[in-house]
């Protein structure tokens, strides 16, 4: 997936105007912030089960290497080839080099946000290899070249006309316009990509590293048609996806659908430990398990790593009013909302993002709602503390907070410009409704006051706190 996270601010007026976007957006409500509501009020102890899935993600990273050495242990003793990528291009080799090994002509892939990560599909194309994604939102995106907007839902931005337009021209079919019309109608034409596939392609929430075993959750089945059906299955993940144990990965499991898609359980949590074995009924021939680096490790130890507890429910990004405004696509790369303000400017570079870590209110939602309570406001502030450091403020900011210092250091200068502030300020206001005094366009402040008011000085002509508190001194 292209980067394109420089391009946040022009993206995010386009996305504001977008009256589609912002109807499709609206469902962020009452799907999954009412519904997460909802199905955690079900759990008497959710505080108890939210600290132990806190603790359980922190206890594995502090011990991450000793974990994913289990893990290969266990995975290759119960069957499974595990590949170690430090880099993305790591990854599309060695799942090329598996893709010419094995003779494979077509990959069926479920949703997997590591590999828009590693731009998979592409590398697999370029080398002569037909990809079909299965997930129905995926699918549609493919369908009409689009990337994906969020990590469960990644064709929200869509409506439901926009689907039916796409479906009548890829499948060369009548248009229909209802949901269930138009779910059986893809369908019909992925039944026939899984029977004839090579390759299946997957993602993996979780591995456990006592049973070498990785996990997909899902809703639609097609995740384990691409895990069973094709004779070679290639699960791809990062390496801080491990837990140590199945009892661990059930406290997780009972926190992610809820927090993802407000569900109490998913339809399908499916769970493959090597390949399939003499009298199993299905399964496949060949398992590869490649465990991705991608720039985590470089969070290990250093006031990032609590951003690796992340277990990609998307919840910070159903509740944060940002990504609530202009959808996905403005933070330019796989991940979006408040973790993908952190994760992106990690992986790709603070250079390469540095108006990430300011698209953000600072109002908590995104960590109230964490089910592993990161601190995604603190890490926030942390890479806004980096910019100042490394010189990545936009110069107009920093040039501005410098004659903001210069004045500060000089309480004479500085009274001065502050009382003929308030005194050009006064006489930008004007009286609203309710009687209060209002400055409705503020000079070089467009991006506040395009949106509310400000409030005028106390008085007709503008009074400075000195002012005021003088005047009141002289009176007592």
């Amino acid at each position: 997936m292209q980067l394109t996270s420089p391009q946040f601010k022009t993206r995010s007026r386009e996305k504001l105007a977008d009256a589609n976007l912002q109807a499709a957006l609206k469902k962020l409500q009452g799907n999954f912030v009412k519904g997460r509501a909802d199905r955690v009020a079900e759990l008497e102890n959710f505080p108890a089960i939210r600290d132990a899935a806190a603790d359980i993600r922190s206890r594995t990273l502090e011990n991450l290497d000793a974990y994913l050495e289990e893990f290969e242990r266990n995975a290759t003793a119960a069957g499974a080839t595990v590949h170690w990528a430090e880099t993305t291009g790591e990854v599309n080799r060695i799942v090329c080099e598996l893709a010419a090994r094995y003779s494979v002509k077509k990959a069926v892939k479920s949703k997997s946000m590591v590999t828009e990560e590693c731009a998979l599909n592409e590398a697999l194309e370029a080398a002569g290899v037909k990809v079909v994604e299965t997930d129905l939102g995926e699918y549609i995106l493919q369908l009409a070249n689009d990337p994906p907007s969020h990590i469960i839902a990644p064709a929200i931005h869509l409506t439901k006309e926009q689907v039916s337009d796409v479906f009548e021209v890829k499948h060369e079919r009548p248009r229909r316009t209802d949901i269930p019309g138009m779910c059986q109608e893809a369908r019909e034409m992925l039944r026939g990509h899984f029977v004839t596939a090579d390759m299946g392609i997957s993602g993996a929430n979780f591995i456990v590293a006592e049973t070498g075993s990785t996990l997909i959750v899902t809703n639609e089945g097609n995740g384990r048609m691409v895990t069973t059906l094709p004779r070679v299955h290639v699960a791809i993940t990062g390496i801080e996806k491990v837990v140590p144990t199945l009892e661990d990965l059930s406290t997780l499991i009972r926190l992610l659908p809820r927090h993802a898609t407000g569900q109490t359980i998913s339809n399908y949590v499916s769970v493959t430990t090597g390949p399939q074995r003499e009298g199993d009924s299905d399964g496949p021939q060949h398992f590869h398990i490649i465990l991705l680096d991608g720039g985590r490790t470089k969070l290990l130890g250093g006031d990032m790593q609590d951003m690796l507890r992340c277990i990609r429910c998307g919840a910070c990004m159903n509740h944060c009013p940002v990504y609530q405004s202009v959808g996905g696509h403005a933070y330019g790369w796989v991940y979006p909302g408040p973790m993908g303000s952190v994760l992106t400017p990690t992986y790709a570079g603070l250079e390469n993002a540095r108006d990430l870590p300011n698209a953000a209110t600072l109002c908590g939602q995104c960590s109230v709602a964490c089910p592993v309570k990161i601190p995604l406001p603190d890490l926030l502030r942390k890479l806004r503390e980096r910019q100042f450091e490394q010189g990545l403020k936009p110069a107009m900011e920093a040039w501005g907070l410098a004659l903001w210092r210069w004045a500060a250091q000089r309480p004479a200068i500085y009274a001065m410009l502050a009382k003929v502030g308030a005194r050009v300020l006064a006489t930008m206001a004007t009286k609203h409704d309710g009687g209060k005094r209002l400055i409705h366009a503020l000079p070089m402040g467009g991006g506040w006051t395009d949106g509310r008011d400000m409030p005028a000085p106390t008085g007709t002509n503008g009074k400075t706190f000195r002012e005021l508190y003088q005047a009141r001194q002289n009176r007592q």
